[in-house]
């Protein structure tokens, strides 16, 4: 079995260093950008697309022009994997198989400024050599397993950081646990086992009350003052501090829970239609909007994508699976008689089935019914209820087709 993992590290840069980065990463981004208009407008003129050939000749041409000359001061491999990754995101926008697929849109500065190198570079002990750069040195918090492929170089608030993605080969591993579980995700808590227990939400209310104390007073401040500047860079870090512990809860939740199980069973929620606007227009006002968008923003927040993928890749290491079962219902089905009805949930938290009175916890039953369909599955192919492996998606047998969640 060969995976492929990536090691992040902080860079301990200086001023020449970080001037040199912001530079590469503002080539790659003005050229993403320029390509990325070049494509919309054939796509608006119904003309054939340019792909990574055509905007390679393409960019070449624009280094040797006074207008964009400034791009040969970048590695030539960098704007190359730039137009590569352009190419990528437009075939993902057409692939059909894709759950999230949408035109790729313009890079802002500032945001996830990056650039990657495939080749060229050299890792020595706690120092990496970058190409038009030099040796950098990077906090080594653990050792690098495997062979390295490609670099990533990126920005998070004022710190740049280095992505070392290796390839390994492991044997084909045999999951320690044999139990099967099912989870409920939800907003009040992060998650529900079927087998009660439950994570709390990732609370960052504090966090998020001083964004706001400080975003209307950078709305007093005059744009792109020394004021301003610095209360975005609070704001920046602020944000940043944010996702460092969604992305620590979420995974230290899905380590535990892949340890422990050897197939986890999930709900196929289409998060981007569950998230949609309610405003309407104005034929159609929507209702209810102010609460649909705090729903959203819950939800967003709890990084529900962030934990599947998570799950997903880590029962493929350790030798579990991970299924997607059809969520509809699954809170208002009793367990014990099956009579379905949205009279069974009384309220956000309690269930009490109309017809045999059994109680429980709603997300504890919604995760009960999840773990069931899941055996269903699993035994004979319900229809409507969809399989996916962990080792990629294959079939588990000739009547199941692979599922997209």
């Amino acid at each position: 079995m060969i995976i492929r993992k990536a090691y992040k590290y902080r860079l301990n840069t200086n001023a020449e260093t970080e001037q040199l980065m912001s530079q590469y990463a503002g080539n790659c981004r003005y050229l993403w950008n320029k390509a990325l208009r070049l494509n919309l407008y054939h796509l608006e003129n119904k003309q054939p697309m340019l792909w990574y050939q055509e905007l390679d000749w393409f960019s070449k041409l624009w280094k040797k022009s006074d207008q964009y000359g400034f791009l040969k001061l970048s590695p030539a491999q960098t704007l190359q994997q730039t137009l590569k990754q352009l190419e990528r995101a437009f075939k993902d926008a057409f692939d059909k198989k894709q759950p999230l697929k949408k035109i790729p849109t313009p890079k802002k500065r500032g945001d996830r400024d990056s650039f990657s190198l495939p080749q060229g570079f050299k890792i020595e002990g706690r120092r990496i050599f970058l190409p038009k750069i030099g040796w950098v040195n990077f906090r080594k918090s653990r050792e690098i397993e495997g062979t390295a492929k490609n670099v990533t170089v990126s920005r998070q608030g004022k710190y740049w950081f280095v992505s070392i993605q290796v390839e390994m080969e492991l044997p084909e591993s045999v999951h320690s646990s044999l139990s099967m579980i099912g989870v409920d995700m939800g907003v009040k808590r992060l998650f529900t086992l079927s087998d009660g227990e439950f994570a709390e939400p990732i609370d960052v209310s504090f966090f998020k009350d001083k964004i706001k104390r400080l975003q209307k007073s950078l709305a007093r401040k005059i744009k792109f003052s020394n004021h301003w500047r610095k209360l975005k860079e609070k704001i920046n870090r602020l944000h940043t501090k944010i996702a460092n512990i969604r992305h620590d809860t979420l995974h230290k939740l899905s380590t535990a829970l892949s340890k422990s199980h050897a197939m986890i069973v999930l709900e196929s929620l289409q998060i981007k239609n569950m998230t949609k606007s309610a405003k309407g227009d104005m034929e159609n006002p929507g209702a209810m909007v102010k609460q649909k968008s705090g729903l959203n923003r819950v939800i967003l927040e709890q990084g529900w994508g962030m934990f599947k993928t998570f799950l997903q890749y880590k029962q493929r290491w350790s030798g579990g699976q991970v299924l997607f079962v059809d969520p509809k219902y699954t809170s208002q089905t009793c367990p014990m008689c099956q009579h379905r009805s949205k009279d069974n949930r009384k309220t956000q938290s309690e269930f009490e089935c109309v017809v045999c009175h059994h109680k429980n916890h709603a997300d504890v039953i919604g995760a009960i019914n999840v773990l069931e369909r899941g055996h269903r599955l699993l035994a004979c192919g319900e229809t409507g209820v969809s399989l996916l492996y962990e080792a990629g998606t294959r079939q588990l047998s000739n009547e199941l087709e692979p599922a997209v969640a």
